[in-house]
């Protein structure tokens, strides 16, 4: 090899391997939640595919070569990455069977009403689920399944939060078991900027806190508004009661840096990361678990033990983009 392809095949792998880094682990540089990383880490199963394939085609042209070369360097970084991202994928896991618990959370963006009431009553039979997060479900359809839950024994109370003034507006619903006693928003808890978000704390004081999330999502104009709804649910992810649910448009990798000590966004633990489920994919619904983006979490404080952690698939049909989330849970 002359000492210029040399050069080149060495400042190929060089470059290469940082870009790898970056497409496999960002937060190693706290570049998890700048635009276009943020924009593409969610899939890291299609970034995995994608790696591979344009691995395989600079290493048949390498070869064809029958030459180190530029083409040679870059199938090695490529196929790096690619087994990188598929690493940790694997590390993460892809779930196991549902258990039994102390209490099951539940909860699915049904995109703006399009998944009807009668479907978000069978998860709720079907699960158990005794707190439901429903964001972009309005007041009507939450009592609408409060009416269809009660035909068949089953007591729920429904509260919603209205977006602010000015914000998008598409509320928050949230379920919660009768059996668990009433619930109030706490106003002084504030919302998330842009979409509604709310804190549920029980009237007699006995009973976990129940944030339902929904922080907007990381579009390259409203940037700094998906930070500040990071943030938001880190301040209420504190306590050990606190039971955390909701669409966070975020994934594992963009919420890297926003746990105290251990934990994964302020002082809570990720459900599907504790059940090892935490690489099943939740949004958009057309595409395999496996290549979609977890970005619906369940998160829960001290006080409580994640015994399972479920993306179920048969509601892919139901009519909304997100795929229901269900988390069994067992007080410590």
């Amino acid at each position: 090899m002359s000492t210029a392809r040399r050069t080149a095949f060495l400042s190929t792998l060089v470059i290469g391997a940082a870009v790898a880094v970056l497409a496999v682990w960002p937060q190693l540089i706290g570049a998890q939640r700048m635009l276009g990383i943020a924009q593409l880490i969610p899939f890291r199963g299609l970034l995995a595919l994608t790696f591979a394939v344009l691995a395989v085609v600079a290493g048949i042209f390498a070869v064809l070569r029958r030459r180190w070369s530029v083409a040679a360097a870059l199938a090695i970084v490529l196929a790096a990455a690619s087994l990188g991202n598929g690493a940790v994928l694997l590390s993460r896991g892809f779930g196991a069977s549902a258990t039994e618990g102390d209490l099951v959370v539940a909860s699915w963006n049904t995109y703006g009403g399009a998944a009807s009431p009668q479907s978000i009553a069978r998860l709720v039979r079907e699960t158990g689920a005794e707190v439901v997060v429903l964001p972009e479900t309005d007041e009507v359809a939450a009592a609408s399944v409060v009416s269809l839950l009660a035909g068949d024994g089953i007591g729920m109370t429904a509260a919603t939060r209205q977006a602010d003034p000015g914000d998008d507006p598409v509320p928050t619903s949230l379920l919660i078991a009768e059996s668990m006693g009433p619930y109030a928003l706490d106003e002084t808890a504030g919302s998330t900027p842009g979409v509604p978000s709310g804190v549920y704390r029980p009237v007699n004081g006995d009973g976990p806190t129940i944030v339902a999330a929904h922080p907007l999502p990381p579009l390259p104009l409203i940037m700094r508004d998906w930070t500040d709804g990071m943030d938001w649910v880190a301040m209420r992810c504190s306590g050990a009661q606190v039971i955390l649910a909701g669409d966070l448009n975020s994934t594992l990798d963009h919420l890297a840096g926003l746990g105290d000590g251990e934990a994964t966004v302020g002082g809570c633990r990720d459900a599907a990361a504790e059940a090892g489920a935490a690489a099943l994919g939740t949004w958009p619904v057309r595409l395999p678990t496996g290549f979609a983006a977890p970005i619906d979490h369940v998160l829960v404080g001290s006080a409580w033990d994640v015994r399972s952690f479920e993306v179920r698939t048969d509601f892919d049909d139901a009519g909304s983009d997100h795929r229901p989330i269900v988390a069994t849970l067992s007080r410590r």
